[in-house]
């Protein structure tokens, strides 16, 4: 059995899809999951309470951690701990494999690629805490307590993703046609990563033997563009004109006050103003994997849009 805890974002939408074309059986745990085609098994389960944890991923042999807490520094510095605790002590007892989806907010700003073996350097409050619950989880596979493994990824984009800034600032003003947007710095790379390559890699990772106890990023294409070469690219699918603008610290500040997402993302505009680049050359080398190119991951996204 894969359980999922968290499925209702586009990673793990699109996850449950590949499992089940892959026969396994599915198990979904959330607070209020939706049975989707294939799926074995739905647990409504608050993953604060390590019992209903523990009867929820009872029976399991791969469990991904999926969950997604509200976008607020306090609640994710009290209930992180808690989840990533309750799931691994689950994991303990069930015997299951645990995969933690993580991001890269623990490395802080760092001066050249970001490959598995970037230090944890936190410039954030929310990076910290991610740097406390991965240190967490990596502690116990030392020991040797569980089976676990870290896939990490960038800022991501894709069909049906609600809340990547690429997707808000960019395709859904061109899908609308609205002038696009971009943040502090439209003349430095930024690695993005294909929602449906990071949903793949989970299931190539839970299906590998080798691929336990370590950290892999997941697949992104290199040699990202530059927010300007973005727009140009989306903007060619739409055919629209890549008019945008460019939203400073000032602006984002002043909105901030008005809109609690934006405050709580204003610690995070390090990770715009210089080059954020994401290398998954070990994955790509480990399993012969290559990464969506930007250019057709673009044009898919768009012609979803174009569906809805």
């Amino acid at each position: 059995m894969h359980t999922i805890l968290g499925a209702g974002g586009a990673i793990g939408s699109a996850l449950v899809t590949l499992l089940c074309n892959a026969g396994h059986k599915v198990r979904l745990v959330g607070r209020n999951p939706e049975k989707a085609p294939g799926v074995n098994q739905v647990i409504s389960a608050d993953l604060l309470d390590l019992d209903k944890t523990i009867a929820a991923v009872s029976g399991s042999s791969v469990v991904y951690l999926l969950v997604g807490l509200p976008y607020k520094t306090a609640v994710w510095s009290e209930q992180w701990p808690v989840v990533m605790h309750n799931a691994i002590e689950a994991c303990k007892r069930a015997q299951a494999k645990l995969i933690f989806f993580d991001n890269v907010y623990m490395y802080g700003k760092v001066n050249g690629p970001m490959n598995e073996e970037t230090p944890f350097n936190p410039c954030s409050k929310k990076g910290e805490i991610r740097a406390q619950i991965a240190t967490t989880l990596l502690q116990e596979t030392k020991a040797g307590n569980l089976n676990a493994l870290i896939a990490r990824s960038a800022d991501f984009y894709g069909p049906h993703v609600r809340t990547s800034v690429f997707n808000i600032l960019v395709f859904d003003k061109f899908a609308q046609k609205k002038s696009a947007a971009w943040l502090l710095n439209d003349a430095v790379p930024h690695s993005f990563t294909f929602t449906p390559d990071a949903a793949r890699s989970l299931l190539v990772l839970a299906e590998s033997e080798t691929a336990w106890n370590q950290t892999w990023h997941v697949p992104t294409a290199a040699h990202p563009p530059t927010g300007k070469e973005y727009i140009r690219m989306v903007a060619k699918e739409f055919g629209v004109e890549p008019n945008y603008k460019i939203l400073g610290r000032l602006m984002i500040k002043i909105a901030g006050l008005f809109i609690a997402d934006i405050r709580e993302s204003y610690e995070m505009l390090y990770q715009n103003d210089t080059a954020y680049v994401f290398d998954s050359g070990k994955f790509s080398k480990a399993f012969n994997v290559e990464p969506t190119p930007y250019t057709r991951g673009i044009e898919f996204t768009a012609a979803v849009y174009a569906k809805q």
